[in-house]
């Protein structure tokens, strides 16, 4: 079921009437609710896939009940592979498989030899990139001993599976969500208006930037060669605000979703487009699995210690990781690559947290070098994203270098150029005046209430307007 379907506009005012007004002083009823809620939420997409979420969930509910009922050490650790590695290996197999064939088989043409090794004809399970790290992460903390297994597995269900982040996150941690689930929710206005206003700006990001971005951004990167070096640097820019509108839209509508239930998930987006340096578009930009990588990986690899080489060696090995997280083609890889390459000289020079205020904090207008920096960052952001979207390598820099051309001073041409371009302004300018709060839509200083409601009612008409049924979300894929 998408965030943007009439499926979902009656699927989520029927669970919250049933959830606060049937079983308003009973958090385990309202548990039950949530999670047969959440399982028709991803059965609706494809009910066959039902079986391998309840099995997933049912591996790491066991495994962590065994490790941390262990009596060795050796029993703890079986136990911890035994679950990581059948997770991995339902990831790596529905993912990744087809992948590794085709790249044994190309590096075997390469070498002279012909390979016809089989690939697979299945379909990739929604979300299953998410979920699995939910359990994962679940796993590690108890084997690290940083939190107790549940006992109960309806509770320890609802998490790996809460509808609103089941499919595209943001990755949650049991430390964080678990003891909300396992405690009572009260009702709190202040807390679900706030969460409507958060989810309405998500539905604007995705309906109105995103959807209208995509379809210049897809016009180009489909043929590179047959447009104006302009035009593609136009498409570049608009790829760049249709992934954040896609990706952030969805998040703000899964945290406005949970507040609606009582529930404050991870924060997944801190305005990352005003980032002043990579490593601090990295600390804005899919937080969730930026911190997940650093706990679970970078950290466990030595992190910092032992000196420069370590930490560099250590940095590029979760940049290529996050990269190939996001799919099988090795131009997700480059792209993961690309950004740890652009986090090294930060890295070296000691900078890579000097940027962790706000931009032009306590100002209205950044100032010059603010805004050097931010134009920077972000160019070299857009080329990462070209990688990214494109197909291959190779197209990667057929479009790069269509960009470099004379061209580049002609006018792009698109009849929805100029509309889609005065929305991403409108976009823009309402996140930078919100970038000191959780979300853009918090108006509360906005003096009189009617002009906040006369700004809520235009944003509500123009997502209307601009609406169509069936545009899924980008990072289904991954």
């Amino acid at each position: 079921m998408l965030f943007n379907s009439i499926s979902f506009a009656i699927f989520l005012p029927i669970i919250f009437a049933v959830y606060w007004f049937l079983t308003p002083r009973n958090h385990r009823a309202q548990n039950i609710i949530l999670l047969l809620s959440s399982y028709y939420f991803y059965g609706s997409w494809d009910w066959r896939f039902l079986g391998l979420l309840a099995f997933s969930t049912a591996l790491d509910y066991f495994s962590g009940l065994k490790i941390h009922n262990a009596k060795s050490d050796t029993s703890r650790k079986t136990w911890l592979f035994l679950s990581v590695g059948i997770n991995l290996g339902f990831l790596g197999w529905f993912k990744y498989y087809n992948f590794f064939v085709d790249s044994f088989a190309s590096l075997l043409s390469t070498a002279g030899f012909e390979a016809n090794i089989p690939t697979l004809n299945v379909i990739l399970p929604i979300g299953i990139s998410f979920y699995t790290f939910h359990g994962l992460s679940y796993v590690f903390d108890i084997y690290n001993r940083r939190i107790v297994p549940s006992t109960n597995i309806v509770e320890y269900s609802l998490f790996v599976s809460f509808f609103p982040l089941l499919v595209a996150g943001p990755i949650e941690r049991a430390t964080h969500l678990l003891p909300q689930i396992e405690r009572p929710r009260i009702f709190k206005y202040s807390t679900a208006t706030d969460g409507l206003r958060q989810m309405l700006w998500g539905f604007f990001k995705k309906i109105v930037i995103a959807d209208n971005c995509a379809q210049y951004a897809n016009l180009t990167f489909e043929d590179p060669s047959s447009h104006s070096a302009s035009t593609l640097l136009v498409g570049a820019i608009f790829f760049a605000f249709q992934i954040y509108g896609d990706f952030s839209g969805y998040s703000d509508i899964a945290l406005g979703t949970a507040r609606l239930f009582g529930f404050e998930l991870l924060k997944n987006f801190a305005f990352p487009y005003f980032s002043r340096d990579i490593a601090e578009f990295w600390r804005r930009w899919h937080i969730s699995l930026s911190s997940w990588f650093k706990d679970y990986l970078y950290f466990p690899l030595g992190g910092s210690r032992g000196g420069k080489y370590k930490s560099l060696r250590n940095t590029l090995i979760i940049f290529a990781v996050s990269g190939f997280w996001h799919g099988a083609n090795w131009t997700f890889i480059v792209w993961g690559v690309y950004h740890g390459l652009l986090f090294v000289p930060l890295l070296l020079l000691g900078k890579n947290r000097r940027n962790t205020n706000t931009v032009a904090q306590g100002k209205i207008i950044p100032s010059i070098y603010e805004l050097i920096q931010m134009i920077t960052t972000f160019v070299l952001v857009v080329i990462g994203w070209i990688f990214f979207r494109s197909e291959s390598i190779e197209k990667a820099f057929v479009y790069i270098a269509g960009i470099l051309n004379k061209s580049l001073l002609s006018m792009p041409l698109h009849t929805k150029y100029h509309t889609t371009m005065l929305l991403v302004t409108i976009m823009i300018a309402v996140e930078w005046f919100g970038r000191h709060n959780d979300h853009a839509l918090q108006l509360q200083k906005v003096k009189f209430s009617v002009v906040r409601w006369a700004c809520y009612l235009a944003i509500f008409m123009v997502c209307l307007a601009n609406f169509k049924q069936n545009q899924e979300f980008i990072y289904f894929q991954f």
